[in-house]
């Protein structure tokens, strides 16, 4: 589960983040939402959603071999790949991709040696995707589980990386309770990362300043990642928000 191909910027522009074919998503509204977090609710906030783009997707990589789309573009995943090379991060620390989707950032991690590292998606269809494209790359050292990263099994834990690329976006727009799901997104994530661990977070619907707010309990701001900016009126700003936490 995340949000795919960015192209607005956030406070009344929406962004493009179906996997293919829908409006996109419903970014930052004029008017407080029903569920009082600023977002409008859109179906691309839920399971069933993702479900059936992951369906479709799977039916294209299994007819064409075609793996989907990169979240984020290529570069947000260099742009994460070069901080923890710069921060030596170890190449055998756990680390846990949350929302996977296709998997493609997991096989570029192990690509450049990282040799434990987990990821985890609540659609069965993204898993199944995800390992066909691991698969097919020929490797073998990467786990893959289907769970809901809001109800974790009690096995999910340890990890020194956590990292999410569109994923809090979708929750924020999920249209039963988005607040009280941002709230237990934090819980999990506090669950599964070890004290001192890292949370490496790619938004295209928050801005550092309400991302800091999001994360101010048990998590304190590492590092503000490089990230492409947009002009348009005079002005000039940043489509995208990638900050690195660290769990106190």
């Amino acid at each position: 589960m995340a949000v795919q191909r960015p192209s607005g910027a956030r406070s009344g522009m929406s962004a493009d983040a179906s996997g293919g074919d829908a409006a996109g998503v419903a970014a930052r509204s004029g008017a407080v939402s029903p569920g009082g977090d600023g977002f409008a609710p859109s179906a691309l906030g839920t399971q069933e959603h993702w479900d059936a783009v992951y369906e479709r997707e799977l039916r294209t990589f299994q007819e064409y071999g075609d793996r989907g789309e990169i979240w984020f573009g290529e570069e947000s995943m260099n742009r994460l790949i070069r901080w923890m090379q710069k921060h030596k991060i170890p190449l055998d620390a756990s680390v846990l991709d949350i929302g996977t989707g296709n998997g493609v950032f997991l096989v570029e991690l192990a690509k450049f040696g990282f040799s434990n590292i987990t990821g985890i998606d609540y659609s069965p269809s993204a898993i199944q995707l995800s390992g066909s494209i691991i698969e097919k790359e020929g490797l073998s050292n990467i786990k893959l589980k289907v769970e809901d990263f809001l109800n974790l099994s009690t096995k999910l834990s340890g990890f020194h990386v956590c990292i999410d690329k569109g994923t809090f976006d979708a929750i924020s727009l999920n249209p039963d309770g988005a607040a009280e799901k941002r709230k237990q997104y934090v819980k999990s994530l506090s669950r599964v990362l070890n004290v001192k661990g890292f949370f490496l977070i790619t938004s295209c619907n928050w801005t550092k300043e309400e991302l800091l707010d999001e994360f101010s309990e048990g998590f304190e701001l590492l590092e503000e990642l490089p990230t492409p900016t947009f002009s348009f009126g005079g002005g000039s700003g940043s489509s995208v928000a990638a900050l690195v936490f660290q769990k106190t």
